[in-house]
């Protein structure tokens, strides 16, 4: 039943994702100036920044209850949040950069927002390094890092009112024109179910790994391997 659920709900995201290539390449208008055609990153690129903040937000809940309760399933749950936020990360600093070299002439400038969302994506990066090398413990350390990024996202998200950046304020959205709002949100939408889709599998990967690992060990202590 529930592998039926998942394989129903990507074959709507394949759909729902083809449809999207039409309404971004087709009945959207495309923008003035240097970006021109690039700007159509833009329907990829901020879908891919609300699953960062969903998958960091994940890991950081995850990670508190983890340290509290001490329970293997939070861990599961933070250790496979951590992974689609690298993922998500980095789409989004490399569609960043390919909009930037357009839109600035440079490819990557040193301003609120794109430093701090590198900052994000490095403490992603830095929970993964410590729970593949950092031995014994490293849940708890990897689970603080986890809990760092999350306070980070509102510095991220209010970077473009905090500060002045040449990044595109958050405000510009209710001011897009209909078609292109209508292609945002679609792609929004598809990317939620999709992050849903790749988190709910890879929380019940990580718990199969580490059902065989207990009996592995389980094994091992009764004399059944050598």
């Amino acid at each position: 039943m529930k592998l039926g659920l998942y394989i129903g709900a990507a074959v709507a995201c394949i759909a729902g994702f083809a449809y999207t290539l039409y309404l971004i390449f087709y009945a959207t208008p495309l923008a003035s100036g240097p970006l021109y055609f690039n700007q159509k990153i833009f329907y990829y690129h901020v879908p891919n920044a609300f699953m960062l903040f969903a998958a960091v937000i994940s890991c950081g809940v995850a990670s508190v209850f983890f340290l509290r309760k001490r329970e293997d399933r939070w861990d599961d749950v933070s250790y496979a949040a951590a992974e689609i936020a690298m993922v998500f990360g980095t789409i989004v600093l490399v569609t960043g950069v390919l909009w930037a070299k357009p839109a600035w002439d440079k490819w990557w400038v040193w301003d609120a927002r794109l430093t701090s969302s590198l900052l994000l994506w490095m403490t992603m990066v830095g929970y993964l390094l410590v729970r593949k090398y950092g031995g014994a413990g490293s849940e708890r350390l990897a689970s603080g890092l986890g809990i760092f990024a999350t306070i980070n996202i509102p510095l991220v998200y209010l970077s473009t009112r905090l500060w002045k950046t040449n990044h595109p304020s958050t405000n510009t959205v209710p001011t897009l024109d209909t078609s292109m709002r209508a292609a945002l949100w679609l792609s929004v939408l598809l990317f939620t179910v999709f992050f849903i889709i790749i988190f709910r599998l890879r929380i019940d990967a990580r718990r199969a790994e580490r059902r065989v690992y207990q009996c592995r060990e389980t094994a091992l202590d009764a004399g059944l391997f050598e």
